[in-house]
């Protein structure tokens, strides 16, 4: 189970607060705390309000209050967690908010017109905590920063134009800032559970795949040694047949499980055909395919599985489709989709592939469609497909001959 300081750093690290393992509390706190705490140095106007309109008792009043506002601020948003990217704010940080309130209030009749500094915070913390919903927060201080100043006589202050500037550009930039942060967050957490459900699934097809290859195998050497230790009693020659016979199960066994591993870096086309699938489906983009590739000859699947790779990375990179079709053939596949055309080949993806093509006997043809969007077909002219003779020697001379 993950501590608390795990959980801690994994949340600093979503939200763009990377410190090196080990390191000090102090600093920890220094993107947390002291960062936001430069921006304190703007109450120095309402504190000089608070000088100019107030003395004695009332005064130190003031200034004890402002010193309070700073400190609800910083600890609100000193906790960098994941409250500050939340709609709804937890218990803490709403008293403290709450706390703000109450200062402002009681700081306004000495401070005067000069009080607006503090609804700027107060609409940072609200945005913070709420979200869009902190910008009506905003634009009702920004209003109430504008127009109370005439509207107490005592103040003898006109229209004040400076909160109508000053907050709403504020609220609006923090407002953008914490929506990268959320946004950040949640592509951080997609990204991770991608990474799991990719590792999760991969050990789920080597143990199928390792079964598949093993479990025959096995039942067959099991079954014949158990046969040569009977036999070695009464029949020598016949239970050194059978272990000969274990020996060459065992080393086709061993030749499967390199060839398996082996595959697992070639590219197939099978694989491809799934991962673009997702690819496309995460790019909003339909994705038509064929179901099975049974059609396809052997040989040429894994050069095809390249054409594959290559053409969904560019109709996700340069198309702009809204849907993309895969058609294939004992000998051919093609690639359409229904984008903005355009010059898909500026890069050096498809020559690089053409290259691959040609190289073993095909041929590449990509252009914009007469009725829209691109096409790539990959043909292979050879009437037959080539022969792989090292694999074909290879499972000639691994394939076990199974006997009773």
């Amino acid at each position: 189970m993950p501590t608390d300081s795990s959980r801690r750093e994994a949340d600093d690290r979503r939200v763009g607060y990377v410190v090196p393992d080990g390191a000090p509390l102090w600093a920890r706190s220094v993107l947390g705390i002291v960062f936001p705490g430069v921006f304190l140095a703007y109450l120095a106007q309402t504190a000089v309000g608070v000088g100019h309109h107030a003395d004695g008792a009332w005064r130190t009043l003031g200034d004890a209050l402002l010193i309070t506002f700073g400190l609800c601020y910083l600890v609100i948003l000193g906790r960098r967690n994941t409250e500050l990217r939340r709609l709804e704010a937890s218990g803490t940080t709403l008293v403290l908010f709450v706390a703000m309130i109450v200062c402002t209030l009681v700081v306004a009749p000495l401070a005067h017109e000069d009080v607006w500094m503090m609804y700027v915070f107060i609409s940072v913390v609200a945005v913070a905590m709420f979200g869009h919903r902190g910008l009506i927060v905003a634009a009702g201080l920004t209003l109430v920063g504008m127009f109370l100043p005439p509207l107490v006589p005592s103040w003898h202050a006109g229209v004040q134009w400076s909160p109508a500037f000053t907050i709403p550009l504020v609220s609006l930039a923090l407002f953008a800032f914490f929506a990268v942060v959320r946004a950040n967050a949640e592509l951080t957490e997609a990204k991770s559970e991608i990474a799991r459900l990719a590792t999760e699934g991969e050990r789920n097809r080597i143990a199928r795949d390792l079964h598949d290859l093993l479990g025959h195998s096995l039942t067959s050497i099991t079954i014949k040694a158990g046969l040569a230790r009977r036999l070695s009693a009464t029949d020598a020659d016949a239970a050194a047949t059978e272990i000969a016979e274990v020996e060459t199960l065992a080393r086709g066994a061993l030749a499967d499980v390199r060839a398996a591993v082996g595959g697992y870096r070639d590219v197939t086309l099978a694989s491809e055909l799934a991962t673009g699938r997702e690819v496309l489906r995460a790019a909003g983009i339909e994705a038509r395919f064929p179901g099975a590739i049974d059609t396809v000859e052997v040989a040429y699947r894994a050069l095809f599985g390249w054409v594959v790779r290559e053409g969904v990375t560019n109709v996700v990179r340069h198309s702009g489709a809204t849907s993309c079709d895969i058609t294939l053939g004992a000998s051919w596949l093609a690639i359409t989709d229904d984008g903005i055309g355009g010059d898909h080949a500026s890069g050096n993806g498809l020559s690089g592939l053409r290259e691959r093509v040609e190289a073993a006997g095909g041929r590449l043809e990509s252009g914009a469609r007469a009725e829209g969007g691109w096409r790539v077909r990959a043909t292979m002219s050879a009437p037959e497909p080539p022969v792989d003779h090292d694999r074909a020697a290879m499972a000639a001379a691994t394939t076990p001959e199974l006997t009773r």
